[in-house]
Formats: C-alpha cells, sequence, structure tokens
C-alpha cells in the first residue's frame, strides 16, 4: 500500500485551453471542440504521514482491511427475505494474514479504516468490519480506474455508517413510504382487474427519490430526469412527481389522459409521465420523468439524450464557456432498472460504453436497480451468469451499493452516498436496492405457480412501510397517528377524485416551455421555401473549407476537398452531396440553430465525402470550419462520432430531439440497413413517439441506400419497412400529420431543402431519408446554387423535363439512384418516349403532384414503376395500391424478383439483374 503516497495524475474537469502535452497528442485537441472540453490533467499528492506510517507499520491489518473492502458485500444482510445463501468468503479469514483474533495489541487506525474507532485490538477491529462492509449496506468499489476514486470510496463508505437522518426526516420518510403504500391499496380496492405494477415491497424507492430531490438543491442541480419502468411508477408520478390522481382513475376507467384537441392514440397506464416544478426545502427544482415503452430498459439511453440536450440548453458543461463548469452542474439523471432487464437487454452495455464518450457524457447518470430478485417468473440465478444483477455496470469501473430494502433509513445513505460519488467524479454510479415483489409481474399474475418458497415467505410478512413505522415507535418516535391521519387525508382526496374523473379535464401538457409557439401538424401538405441568398450561400461554402493559417491539413484533402470546393464555388460549377449539406448546415447555423450530426464516422463520413471535422496533419488537432463562419456566432455544429452501438446512440440523439425543437439533431448509420441494430428505439420512440405521448421530434436519419454489387448487408436501408411503420392512408389525401416523412431525394439541392425545412417548420417530424452512396460522386448527381437560391424549395416529385410530352407513350415512376441508371439507358438507346418522373417524397404521399405530372402525358398508354429493390422491398408494395387508389393509375412493376435477403452476393448475377431491370422498364 505504499503506492498510497506516490504522485498520481488524476482527471479533473475542467479546463477549455491547456498547454499542449509533448508526449502524446489527442484526436481531439487540447483545447477541444464544440460540446467536448477535454478533462485537464494536473498532478497531486495523496497521504498524510501518519497515514502513511500506519500503514507500513500494519501491513497485514490493511491486508484484512482491504480483503472486507473488496469481498465484505459477500456476506452481507442485503436479502430483504433471508433466502440468499451465505457465500464462502475465505478472503476474510484473519488467519490467511497472520493475524490471530486473541492477539490484545492495539492498533492505531488513523489511515486503515476511517471511523469514530480511532484504535482497538483485533477482535474489536474485525467486529467493527463486520458492522462496516457486512450489515445491510455494502458496496463493492475495489474495481474502481483510479486509487483517488478507491480511497474516497473507501473513507466515504465508512463515515457513512455514522450519517444518521433527524427526527423530522425520519417521519417525513415514514410519511412518504406509507403514502406509496395507501395508493396501492386503494388501488387495489378500487380498480382490482387493473394491472398498475405495484410498489409494494419496494416502497424504499420512494425513499430514495425523495433523498434524490433533496440532495439535488444541496448541490445547486437545477433539474433531474428521470427514466423508469412500470414497477411503482405510478406510486411516483402521484407521488413526489404530483400526477393528478384524478387523471390517473381517468385513464383507467378507459378514458383518454391527453388534452382536449390533442391528435393522439394515447399509451397505456404504466407509461404515463409528468413534468413538474418541486418546491424543495424552499428551493425550487425542476423534475421531469420521461415516458417509457413497454421494451425494457429502452428509455435509457433516450433518458440520457434528454439529459444531454438539457445541458445544451442550460449550457452545462461541454457547451459551457466558464472554463470552472463541470459537465453536470445543473442537471442529473436518473435511471430505474429492473433486475432481470438490467442484466439481459443489450442496451445496457451500449449505453455504458457511450457514457463517458465524448458528446454522450452527461456528468454521471445515478442508477436505481430495483432488484425484486425475480424477472417475469425467473429467478436470479436462472436470469444471469454473474453474482449481482448489477455487475455489467462495472465496466466502466462505476461502484456499486448494495442495500437491503427492508432498511429504509439504509436506502437514504446509500442514495447520499451515490449522490456524493457522483458530484465529486462525475460519473456513473450503482444502487443495487434488494427487495421483493408482493403479487407477479403484474396484480393478476400468480407467482405462486413458480416461486412457492420465495411466496411463501412474502406472504407472511409484513410490509416495508408498516415495519418501519414499528421501527420508529419502538425507538420511542410517535408517528402512528400522524401517519394514519396522512393516510386518511389522501383516502378523502382521491375520493374525490373518483367522483370528478369524468368531467376531469387534462392540462396541455404538451407543446410548452421550449415548444412553445409549436403546433400539430395539419391534416394538409404545406409548402415551405427554403432558399438561401446565393451570395451567403457562397460565403457559407467557403467559410466551410476556411481553416487557420498554423492548421496543416491532409495533402490529399487540401487538393481534393478544400480546394476543390473553393475552385467549384469561385468559378461556378454545380455542387456535390458534401457542399450542399454543409451549405445547409451553415445557413441554419448563421441563423442561429445548433446542428449535430451523430454516427460511425460521421466526422469524415462512411465514403470520406463529408470532411465536417478537420485533422491536423501534424498535431491531430481537430477544427470544425463551420463553428467558425462568423464573430459572436449563436448556432453551433457539433460532430459526434459514436462507438459502434446503433440501439444506445439512436435513442439517445431521439432524446436530444425531443428536448429542444432549435436543435437539428440528425443520426447517419454507416450503412443504410445498420439502422436495424436499433429497431426498438425506432418502434417505440421514433415512428410513435408524438402518436402515444405528444412529443414531438424533429430527428432526422440519413440511410445510406443503393444497389451497388456491395452484398446483402451494404445495399438496402430497408425503406419498405419505414413505409410499412408510416401511418400514410391508402383511401384517402396524406397531409403533413402523418406520423413520419419518409423521402429519397436525387440532388444535393432537395436533400439541402430538406435540412431546412425540418427547422423552418412550426411542428417536427423525424425525416427518414434514404440517402446517398455513389450519387455522393457521381457526376450527373448535381445541383446548382439557383437550385438553393430564393424562392427554391424541396420538390416532392421531380417532373422530367428532357422530354416532348406529346411524343410519350410510357411513364416511368422511380426514386433514387435509379433514376440515373434509367436516364443514362434512355439517352444511350434515345428512348425519348419514356418520361421518367421521380417521386422523392414517399410519405406524405405526394397524390396531387403525381395527378398533376400524368395530366401532362395525354397519349400515354403504359404506366411503369421501376425499382432496383426486389420486389419483397422497396416502395413497390406502398405506391402500387396509392397510384391505383388516389391517383387513377393502374402501374406495372419493373424490378427484381423476390428474395429473402437484400441483395445476391455474387457479382455477375447482380450484373444481370442490372441489365434485366433496364430493359424491362423501357420495353413497350
Amino acid at each position: 500500500m505504499l503506492s498510497c503516497v506516490l504522485k498520481q495524475v488524476v482527471r479533473q474537469r475542467p479546463c477549455r485551453h491547456l498547454p499542449a502535452m509533448p508526449a502524446v497528442a489527442f484526436y481531439h485537441s487540447d483545447n477541444g471542440v464544440y460540446g467536448y472540453r477535454p478533462a485537464a490533467w494536473t498532478e497531486q499528492t495523496s497521504g498524510a504521514r501518519a497515514v502513511t506510517e500506519n500503514r507500513i507499520c500494519y501491513p497485514s491489518l490493511m491486508q484484512l482491511v482491504t480483503a472486507y473492502r473488496e469481498h465484505g458485500h459477500k456476506k452481507a444482510k442485503i436479502d430483504p427475505l433471508g433466502r440468499q445463501k451465505p457465500r464462502p468468503t475465505p478472503e476474510l479469514d484473519p488467519a490467511m494474514y497472520g493475524i490471530s483474533l486473541t492477539d490484545n495489541k492495539v492498533f492505531e487506525l488513523e489511515g486503515i479504516v476511517n471511523s469514530t474507532m480511532k484504535s482497538g485490538n483485533m477482535e474489536d477491529i474485525v467486529s467493527h468490519l463486520e458492522s462496516l462492509y457486512c450489515d445491510q449496506m455494502s458496496a463493492e468499489f475495489m474495481h474502481l480506474t483510479t486509487m483517488e476514486e478507491r480511497e474516497w470510496f473507501a473513507e466515504k463508505f465508512e463515515e457513512s455508517r455514522t450519517w444518521t437522518l433527524s427526527d423530522d426526516e425520519k417521519k417525513s420518510l415514514a410519511l412518504t413510504l406509507a403514502e406509496s403504500q395507501a395508493f396501492d391499496n386503494f388501488l387495489a380496492a378500487k380498480f382490482g382487474t387493473i394491472k398498475r405494477y405495484s410498489g409494494e415491497g419496494a416502497e424504499s424507492m420512494m425513499g430514495f427519490f425523495q433523498e434524490v430531490f433533496k440532495q439535488a438543491v444541496q448541490d445547486n442541480l437545477e433539474e433531474v430526469h428521470i427514466g423508469m419502468p412500470h414497477r411503482a411508477r405510478l406510486n411516483l408520478l402521484t407521488g413526489l412527481l404530483k400526477y393528478p390522481a384524478t387523471l390517473m382513475f381517468k385513464k383507467m376507467k378507459g378514458l383518454p389522459e391527453f388534452p382536449q384537441g390533442a391528435v393522439c392514440s394515447g399509451d397505456v397506464l404504466s407509461h404515463l409521465y409528468n413534468s413538474v416544478d418541486l418546491d424543495v426545502n424552499g428551493r425550487q427544482l425542476h423534475v421531469s420523468m420521461i415516458p417509457n415503452p413497454s421494451h425494457l430498459e429502452a428509455c435509457t439511453s433516450v433518458l440520457s439524450g434528454k439529459v444531454r440536450g438539457r445541458q445544451q440548453s442550460l449550457k452545462d458543461g461541454d457547451y459551457c464557456t466558464d472554463v470552472s463548469a463541470r459537465v453536470g452542474d445543473k442537471v442529473l439523471g436518473v435511471q430505474v432498472h429492473g433486475d432481470a432487464s438490467f442484466t439481459a437487454q443489450g442496451i445496457i452495455q451500449e449505453n455504458f460504453a457511450i457514457a463517458e464518450v465524448p458528446h454522450f457524457n452527461i456528468g454521471g447518470t445515478l442508477h436505481l436497480i430495483v432488484n425484486n430478485q425475480l424477472g417475469f417468473t425467473t429467478p436470479g440465478e436462472r436470469g444471469r451468469s454473474s453474482l449481482y444483477c448489477s455487475d455489467i455496470g462495472k465496466m466502466n469501473g462505476n461502484p456499486v451499493i448494495h442495500v437491503n430494502g427492508d432498511n429504509p433509513e439504509e436506502v437514504v445513505r446509500a442514495c447520499r452516498l451515490a449522490m456524493e460519488y457522483r458530484q465529486h467524479f462525475r460519473k456513473d454510479v450503482l444502487v443495487d436496492l434488494q427487495c421483493w415483489r408482493k403479487w407477479g409481474h403484474n396484480e393478476i399474475d400468480d407467482p405462486s405457480f413458480t416461486n412457492p418458497s420465495m411466496y411463501s415467505i412474502i406472504n407472511n410478512r409484513t410490509s416495508v412501510p408498516d415495519l418501519y413505522v414499528q421501527k420508529l415507535t419502538d425507538d420511542g418516535l410517535t408517528i402512528k397517528e400522524e401517519v394514519n391521519d396522512k393516510v386518511t387525508t389522501l383516502q378523502v382526496d382521491w375520493n374525490e377524485g373518483l367522483k370528478t374523473m369524468d368531467t376531469y379535464q387534462a392540462y396541455h401538457y404538451h407543446l410548452r416551455r421550449r415548444w412553445k409557439g409549436f403546433v400539430q401538424a395539419p391534416s394538409h401538405v404545406t409548402a415551405w421555401e427554403t432558399g438561401v441568398q446565393s451570395d451567403l450561400l457562397r460565403y457559407i461554402g467557403a467559410k466551410s473549407v476556411e481553416i487557420p493559417s498554423d492548421f496543416v491539413p491532409h495533402p490529399h484533402l487540401k487538393k481534393t476537398f478544400l480546394q476543390s470546393r473553393l475552385r467549384k464555388l469561385e468559378e461556378g460549377k454545380p455542387l456535390d452531396w458534401a457542399t450542399a449539406e454543409a451549405m445547409a448546415f451553415g445557413s441554419l447555423l448563421y441563423e442561429g440553430f445548433n446542428v449535430r450530426i451523430c454516427g460511425q464516422d460521421v466526422g469524415r463520413g462512411t465514403f470520406s465525402q463529408r470532411h465536417a471535422m478537420l485533422i491536423d496533419n501534424q498535431t491531430d488537432a481537430m477544427y470544425i470550419p463551420l463553428n467558425n463562419i462568423m464573430p459572436q456566432q449563436t448556432g453551433f455544429y457539433e460532430v459526434a462520432n459514436s462507438p459502434l452501438s446503433e440501439e444506445a446512440v439512436l435513442g439517445f440523439e431521439y432524446g436530444m430531439s425531443i428536448e429542444n425543437p432549435n436543435n437539428l439533431i440528425i443520426w447517419e448509420a454507416q450503412f443504410g440497413d445498420f439502422y436495424n441494430g436499433a429497431q426498438i428505439i425506432i418502434d417505440t420512440f421514433v415512428t410513435s413517439g408524438e402518436v402515444k405521448w405528444l412529443l414531438q421530434s424533429g430527428l432526422v436519419m440519413l440511410l445510406p441506400h443503393g444497389y451497388d454489387g456491395a452484398g446483402p448487408e451494404h445495399s438496402s436501408c430497408h425503406i419498405e419497412r419505414f413505409l410499412q411503420l408510416c401511418d400514410s392512408k391508402e383511401h384517402d389525401i396524406d397531409g403533413d400529420d402523418v406520423n413520419t416523412q419518409i423521402v429519397h431525394p436525387t440532388t444535393p439541392a432537395q436533400y439541402f431543402h430538406l435540412l431546412r425545412r425540418q427547422m423552418v417548420r412550426n411542428y417536427r417530424k423525424p425525416l427518414i431519408v434514404a440517402g446517398p452512396k455513389v450519387m455522393l460522386r457521381l457526376p450527373a448527381a448535381v445541383s446548382n446554387l439557383a437550385d438553393m437560391g430564393p424562392g427554391t424549395s424541396f420538390q416532392p416529385v421531380i417532373p422530367d423535363s428532357a422530354v416532348d410530352p406529346n411524343r410519350v407513350d410510357r411513364v416511368v415512376f422511380c426514386c433514387g439512384k435509379h433514376y440515373y441508371a434509367l436516364a443514362k439507358e434512355r439517352e444511350d438507346k434515345q428512348l425519348f418516349n419514356t418520361a421518367l418522373i421521380r417521386v422523392e417524397e414517399l410519405c406524405p404521399f405526394p397524390t396531387a403532384l403525381l395527378q398533376e405530372q400524368l395530366n401532362k402525358y395525354p397519349n400515354a398508354k403504359a404506366y411503369v414503376w421501376s425499382q432496383e429493390e426486389h420486389t419483397n422491398m422497396g416502395p413497390w408494395f406502398f405506391v402500387n395500391p396509392r397510384f391505383n387508389n388516389l391517383v387513377g393509375c393502374k402501374l406495372s412493376y419493373v424490378g427484381r424478383g423476390p428474395l429473402g435477403t437484400a441483395a445476391a452476393g455474387v457479382g455477375q448475377v447482380h450484373q444481370q439483374e442490372v441489365k434485366q431491370v433496364l430493359q424491362q422498364t423501357f420495353q413497350g
């Protein structure tokens, strides 16, 4: 343990401008970029002389103390049901370290154990260690990555055993637990057949949250955001979070919970959410619980993204210009988990993987695992391979506090310790609340079928709130009468709520605060001018490749990217996709919007097209030109290269998108089909969030798509699946109120207008873009500045200007890069009796514009839908009934035949298919 006195390098936040470090070059540069401020590195010493001397003098004792810190949790009394078998802990045998309990020598404990016990013989010391680490609260922390953290946590944990609650705090805790129990009893009596997922057996979590809110205001936090599954959700909502119980009763009766006039289908009872300003000890604290789907843990990364979005809005941490600010100074995320789901759901690992990555760090999340010791019906030993359900949380070196849920005061102490760690180190921390579940997965389910011995114990025990009231009474604290009065008052209020629930009107909880002035999308299609003055576009284009004089770009990029873009702008040549994108982003930044693009390799771009971030060829310093468009710039560009995760990262970006409508949030898949790793997020949040919860999102998903011989996994973004998820109508005209917009643009200007349209409208909708691969550099797929100038906008349908309408007898409709293959075939074979109409926007379906195009061709006899995808994929299944029912046009199909995978993996087969599709498209 002599290492405790050695100098150590520890990470401390913050420092915006740091001196260059000679030995190592950092990819993100010493000074950081927008949305990321590197940690300052300072040298510190630890270990007072007395500490050092005691550790040197008593090495065997130090080893024993270390063993208790590392293994004491294995003996801890953390199971409220007393069913866990004692685990062998030979590491805690003093004899292993040459120590005898009969040794009456007195040992000085300064620097060895932090407690009120300053010295003692070996028997007293071991007894003391048992009380510290093997009682109803224990911890795992010896895996923490720095000695500073391990020393700090040991000291604080040992100190926490002396923390006490005042009589007023104990009374408040008892009343909070009693309210939760009373609410469950009330619902059981009034709504006996409703699945409410009660908090019975885990009421101590209400004490946990009460303490979180108290500690938050003490730490000057402004907001707490909560993600939570169904267990005890209703109790927390109606209790501490002030959700109207009357509205909940109304929902239980089968009536809608959303405001009158709102277009919404609603969600089930256990997915309700709320946002409220609380008065906590005379100070205001904003607390928000985000909605959750039934997919357990899916909201985990959404919560992290929502917190990050709030930090950006409040200029917290990475977004703050104050060099003394730390990430998480203003906003805290609290994520509640179930024991079975925390172990088994892959999004948990993914979320930990991004937790401390630049542009994803939120300054540490407080995790509470509500450990029923049981999944749906599966006991813990059948639901995981690890010792604890919390073990996945140690992958980042995060501490875990285990606590017995039958001891509410220990739960409060665990919360205090966890909050102190988070505030000090700004890292994730876990509290494993070991409790029990009175009923089955829900109140109608009988758990004794599969777990009879567990439920024979549960059915014969006293509730947690009643146990605590009895304990306080035994300790001489008069509380029973106060609890009974509180419960009586609550029951009167709840009964009154039952009487008025039929006429109770939900308040308008959506489109408030930052969303004030926004509306739900109209039921008709609207057009928005999104063009920009050409001089400004030229200026932005030039700024997008402007670098400091001392910045050394890669020589190839200097020639083919920086100089090439400038030359095109100066000579007025057509512009490619990357340039149009930079102009769209830059124009939005110029107008004060923020832009964030996220995904794997987005800084460079999968196809080396974007180069939004430039890396100094000598120092590895990063520079983002678009963040230096003008002095006093207010809109900024955050480039977030993500780990190889889809589900957690897309969930994170969705969370950011629902926070602030003035931020354009974009997630780009490395290849289009990689989105399917995030299918849960797409199904339960992106495409349905507004429909279920009235939460608008302007999230953009860029999905590179196109059949170019890449094989089964890199060809298709499976646009058919998104079309299946949209609520476009087959027998009626679509409006802007569709749940998602799905587009397949063919020009850089179209892409430019789509990006700008996302921000200029007074509502937000997710945008799914089947994006370019080959088109990124296709000479024909370019646009002029005039295409993006004043008076221009996105065209849902692009007409054919290369044919004489009177000579056309064949009209072909198509999407995406397939158009360019068809156009080349037509040009090569001079088949100008065929018109090629590009359907750029599939949802909302552009019925009127398509009818307008059909009317141009009075002599047409054949109408074809041509696609490069297989019959069972692509837009065919979607467009066919709409052309037939709405446009009044019967189409014939040309494309690849059905296949069980996205594309053939044999090059010759691919080429044969391409030739066949082109030939058949133009056959009479």
